[in-house]
C-alpha cells in the first residue's frame, strides 16, 4: 500500500499564534503515524511561485493522510493556524512504480 504525503506551502503572519497550532497538531499527527520529510529549512525557487515555509509529512497510508487531516483534533488545531497564516495542502498517494535507472 503506497504511503501518504502532506505537501504544505506556507506564509506566517503571526509567529506566536502559529506556535499554538503547531503544538496542537501534534497529537493528531502521532496517532495517525506522521513523520516530517521537510519541515522548513533552506529552498531556492527554480520555476513558479511559492510560499515562505514548506512542509512534506509523509503518513503510513493514503487514507491514515486523510483521516488524520478530518479528525476533530486536526480540525481543532486549524482553527489557531488559520486566523495567522495562508496555507497550501495537497494529500496525495505515494507512488511506489518503476523509477529511472
Amino acid at each position: 500500500m503506497p504511503k501518504g504525503y502532506w505537501i504544505v506551502r506556507v506564509d506566517i503572519a503571526d509567529q506566536e499564534q502559529y506556535k499554538a497550532y503547531v503544538a496542537a497538531n501534534a497529537e493528531p499527527l502521532k496517532q495517525y503515524g506522521a513523520r516530517f520529510l521537510v519541515r522548513a529549512g533552506q529552498f531556492e525557487i527554480t520555476e513558479g511561485t511559492s510560499r515562505a515555509r514548506h512542509a512534506v509529512v509523509e503518513f503510513p497510508s493514503y487514507q491514515a493522510a486523510l483521516d488524520c487531516w478530518h479528525s476533530p483534533a486536526y480540525q481543532e488545531a486549524i482553527k489557531l493556524r488559520a486566523p495567522v497564516s495562508t496555507l497550501d495542502m495537497v494529500i496525495i498517494e505515494g507512488y511506489d512504480g518503476p523509477q529511472p535507472e
